[in-house]
């Protein structure tokens, strides 16, 4: 079944990689717009989620114009992806703007760079981060994944985010490649942190409600006494984007390590920030706030004290 699978998509991209950007982008946006009426289920998530945030600052008709919005521009990311992983840096980098390069930690040139922990989320084309080593020499970019399935399927996706130069860990899997990795230093390390992390999530704030965080960013940069930098991609127009770095969340406060519940919740803050500045760029299919009822404190401790060893 999966090289009934396998070939299929591969001709897909394989032809969308042989279009001008714009035109993919429009495809994708044409898709995602068809998926908006025939996708019921996440067409009211989306509808609940904005409405949730936004009920007290923009009417019904808003609501749903933003929704069906978000679902183009999820179709017109995920398209544009296929394209410029196969751009060269000459051809993306007319495309792509950074902002606040200058806020990541500099180094003497020929000297290894600190480890650097960057905090992303799902905003616009969020897979143009793996190319971030073309705009910050001496770092190389890494990031962590999980597998999906069929195997066929994430083969196709590896097979693209490869090209980038980006060193991809598996989180469940590659862990220890992972440390070794940052023990020697010079490793800008981008985590997805604004989805539902679990049981175990740090239960923190955002729009007002908790919701179940990932730690990882505060207990890598407890662990490597980093800042964590918070990156946000915008999509200027289609096939056009603005990455924008925030200066550092700092990891110690008079003195003390701050608590990872602390500096996540600082990452929420930004983030809000950056979805309130353009709603339709962010990933609003996903159920972020689905936490089971219990304390809040049961699961903010651990992850800094751990981090802090």
């Amino acid at each position: 079944m999966d090289f009934f699978l396998y070939w299929p998509v591969r001709l897909i991209v394989g032809f969308l990689q042989m279009l001008p950007l714009e035109t993919v982008a429009n495809i994708g946006r044409f898709f995602g717009g068809l998926v908006y009426w025939l996708d019921a289920r996440h067409r009211r998530k989306t509808i609940e989620n904005l409405t949730t945030v936004f009920k007290n600052d923009k009417t019904e008709a808003e609501i749903k114009a933003i929704a069906k919005e978000t679902f183009r521009r999820i179709g017109e990311s995920f398209c544009s992806a296929v394209k410029t992983a196969s751009m060269d840096w000459e051809q993306l980098k007319k495309r792509c703007e950074v902002v606040g390069i200058d806020n990541l930690p500099q180094c003497p040139q020929g000297q290894t760079p600190p480890n650097c922990i960057v905090s992303i989320g799902h905003f616009g084309n969020f897979e143009i981060w793996a190319r971030l080593n073309n705009f910050t020499p001496g770092f190389q970019m890494a990031t962590t994944y999980r597998g999906v399935r069929p195997a066929s399927i994430n083969k196709i996706l590896q097979d693209l985010r490869n090209l980038s130069g980006c060193l991809y860990f598996e989180r469940r899997t590659q862990g220890g490649d992972l440390k070794a990795a940052l023990a020697r230093g010079g490793l800008m390390l981008g985590i997805l942190s604004d989805q539902h992390a679990g049981d175990h999530g740090l239960h923190i704030p955002f729009f007002g409600r908790l919701c179940s965080t990932t730690a990882a960013p505060a207990v890598f940069a407890l662990r490597y006494r980093s800042p964590i930098f918070v990156g946000i991609c915008y999509r200027l127009a289609p096939g056009r984007w603005r990455i924008e770095m925030h200066k550092g969340i700092p990891f110690m406060e008079n003195g003390k390590l701050r608590s990872a519940a602390d500096m996540m919740t600082d990452v929420n803050k930004l983030f809000e920030q950056g979805i309130r500045r353009d709603p339709a760029n962010w990933f609003w299919v996903h159920n972020r706030w689905k936490l089971k009822p219990q304390p809040a404190t049961t699961a903010i401790a651990s992850p800094s004290q751990n981090a802090a060893k």
